[in-house]
């Protein structure tokens, strides 16, 4: 049934073509009943001019404007040849509704006119002898109402038509707006991840300067410490590469900094600061670690430090005045887990889909950057039972 549905809609002019051979054939029918002597010669006029109406009811889609004047010629035909209202003239009433439906304003205004004169003419031109002049003014109004309807219905129907249109336009240009703020915001964050990378790069390279002048200094009196100071060269230059590596690609603005401008970036062991911070703020917060605590590369306490600043941010603006958090580090073999949860309303769910409907999830966007720059996964939604939980893995082995 629904493929049915859907050919038809896909064929309009076929299936107006079926009802005007419905109609012509209806017509000729109950024309074929009027006696032979009055029959034949009103047939030869008749059919012409069922000719033409169905014409107007098959190709009412395709050239409305067209049809109405087409429409509007017939009539008049009827009128000089003295051929009254038959079953045919319901094409008038299809392209009125057409028209006002379809057609241009010119032409759904003609339709109206067209609609509401059809009725007195046809009745001046053909009376009911039978009626007075009370039954004759009844019987014009009866005739003109279903026109006016015609035209009503028509014209409700391109209101809604319009109306369907610009919500449309309106939804498209929403996404087109929604896609933009998202990629300004992806770039933004990128920046800002750009330049804190930096920073934790200028830092291993300052370390490294430093242990080898120190290095270079002991290296005759005290070669143990000098051999421990090169191991420690060694290690920070490794991991300096690879966060260069992350740095690779991001595009830094065009901010500059002064020599010596440079500052330690958060890790992961003042983590602890920022949730004492919160529940000092009022936002009771459980912390725990798990696993082993170890040095980690500087690009990974980094991000694991923003994902917990970011996460318990978004509770304490989302999650209500009632809203308690947890957060747990875990420390893996080959990574760092974090999941921080929350027991509250949770956020809105434009905020957590594809950056927001509005462009304001862009904290969840810097969430995906952060974790993107260093290989990990992150995992954003609603919990099942209520609130909001966030879960990443930041992986430690660098490539």
């Amino acid at each position: 049934m629904q493929r049915l549905y859907d050919f038809l809609r896909r064929h309009p002019t076929g299936v107006d073509c079926f009802w005007a051979l419905v109609l012509f054939g209806m017509s000729v029918v109950s024309e074929a009943s009027v006696p032979d002597e009055v029959g034949t010669t009103r047939m030869a006029l008749i059919v012409p001019i069922l000719v033409l109406l169905s014409v107007v009811v098959a190709l009412r889609r395709r050239m409305p404007e067209r049809m109405l004047l087409l429409a509007g010629a017939t009539g008049l035909a009827q009128l000089l040849l003295d051929v009254s209202t038959m079953i045919g003239d319901f094409a008038l009433l299809v392209i009125v509704y057409t028209v006002a439906a379809t057609g241009a304003r010119w032409s759904s205004r003609a339709a109206l006119t067209l609609g509401l004169v059809a009725a007195p003419v046809a009745q001046v031109r053909w009376p009911q002898e039978s009626s007075g002049l009370a039954g004759n003014i009844a019987i014009t109004v009866f005739q003109a109402v279903p026109f006016a309807l015609a035209w009503v219905l028509g014209d409700s129907i391109r209101t809604r038509r319009a109306y369907f249109a610009q919500l449309e336009e309106r939804a498209a240009r929403l996404e087109k707006e929604r896609e933009a703020q998202a990629k300004v915001a992806v770039a933004a964050e990128r920046a800002r991840i750009a330049r804190e990378l930096h920073d934790v790069v200028a830092h291993n390279v300052s370390v490294m300067v430093v242990q080898a002048d120190g290095a270079a200094y002991v290296l005759d009196a005290a070669p143990d410490q000098a051999r421990k100071a090169l191991e420690t060269i060694s290690s920070t230059g490794r991991q300096a590469l690879a966060e260069m590596r992350r740095l690779l690609g991001v595009l830094r603005t065009g901010e500059h900094r002064e020599a010596g401008e440079y500052v330690p970036q958060p890790d992961v062991r003042q983590i602890e600061d920022l949730v004492e911070q919160c529940r000092t703020a009022g936002l009771p917060v459980d912390f725990r670690v798990e696993g082993t605590p170890r040095p980690l590369p500087s690009g990974v306490e980094l991000t694991a430090y923003r994902i917990v600043q970011e996460a318990l941010t978004n509770t304490r603006k989302h999650g209500g005045p009632n809203a308690g958090a947890s957060v747990r580090l875990v420390y893996f073999d080959d990574g760092l887990g974090l999941l921080v949860e929350d027991d509250g309303k949770g956020a809105p769910h434009e905020l957590y889909e594809e950056g927001g409907e509005d462009g304001r999830g862009h904290g969840l966007i810097g969430m995906r950057e952060r974790i993107g720059m260093v290989g990990g996964t992150l995992d954003a939604g609603p919990r099942p039972g209520g609130g909001f939980r966030i879960s990443a893995l930041l992986p430690i082995k660098q490539h």
